[in-house]
């Protein structure tokens, strides 16, 4: 491999993982929300049905976000911030209702064609398009602007594969980790046995602990990215009072400063979820019913 071929993908590599870091909040919230898609399988057509899943997430990158996300950047780039404001209220109202449902209120959601595979792999599908755009939207807007298009395009398939192994190779592992501990269970040593008892009764906490990161993630990811981009297309008060807040806190380190700014984004983002929860129910009043 020649020297200039090194650069140019030294160059990619280091593009893709700058631009992806800020992501990472909506790829836990994607391993967080696809294991409830394979719950109740049956434990041989779990990985399959991941597997499938996985496959829609690659197609949903490759054949729809990319080149619509490149087509938009090139013709379009003022139509960029307002979709991520549009997506990090999706986001907000996500998490929102996740937390009315810790306390109480239950959201009606249709039916996902009970166990039907067919119909969880779309539905999970669907879902990932939503949280995948949300991933790739915001690695485009973290790219270097003086990036070529094949490099951005390197970039940016850099992304969605190493996005797509992590998430899809997250929630295998969590899926099938109750099988690893039954099997241990049946072991002849009483450590492993003891070790995988402790897995499997474990697993519902994890899958909670899971839940609530990943909700936590959303208000954040969504929370920031609304406030940001709601600064990009002018309406400046709200990312100020975040830059004001950050200032003030500099002084106590580096670590306390992006904590602070970080819970700022997450109230920020439950405020405008609430308000889409509530807009979302006051609709649902309003429908006439059949």
């Amino acid at each position: 491999m020649s020297v200039g071929l090194l650069a140019i993908v030294d160059d990619i590599l280091t593009a893709a993982l700058k631009a992806s870091a800020k992501s990472a909040g909506v790829v836990i919230d994607d391993a967080a929300v696809t294991p409830q898609y394979v719950a109740g399988l049956t434990p041989a057509r779990e990985l399959p049905v991941v597997a499938k899943i996985a496959r829609g997430s690659l197609v949903n990158k490759f054949v729809f976000i990319i080149p619509v996300a490149l087509l938009l950047t090139a013709f379009a780039p003022w139509v960029l911030p307002y979709l991520l404001i549009v997506g990090g209220v999706y986001l907000c109202f996500e998490g929102a209702e996740k937390v009315t449902e810790w306390f109480g209120h239950v959201h009606a959601h249709k039916e996902e064609g009970g166990r039907d595979e067919k119909a969880l792999v779309a539905g999970a599908v669907r879902t990932d398009l939503i949280l995948s755009t949300e991933i790739m939207l915001i690695s485009l807007s973290n790219l270097d602007p003086n990036l070529g298009f094949w490099a951005r395009l390197g970039a940016l398939a850099v992304i969605a594969l190493v996005m797509t192994a992590l998430v899809y190779g997250a929630v295998a592992l969590l899926v099938k980790l109750d099988d690893v501990g039954i099997k241990m269970e049946s072991s002849d040593k009483a450590g492993t046995r003891k070790l995988g008892a402790g897995i499997v009764r474990s697993m519902p906490a994890v899958f909670r602990i899971i839940g609530i990161i990943g909700t936590v993630a959303m208000l954040w990811v969504g929370g920031h990215l609304a406030v940001l981009n709601i600064g990009e297309v002018g309406w400046h008060w709200p990312l100020d009072l975040l830059h004001s807040v950050e200032h003030a806190i500099e002084p106590l380190g580096a670590v306390l400063t992006w904590f602070g700014g970080t819970l700022m984004s997450a109230v920020a983002g439950l405020l405008i979820g609430l308000i889409a929860v509530g807009v979302m129910l006051l609709v649902q009043k309003l429908r006439p019913s059949h």
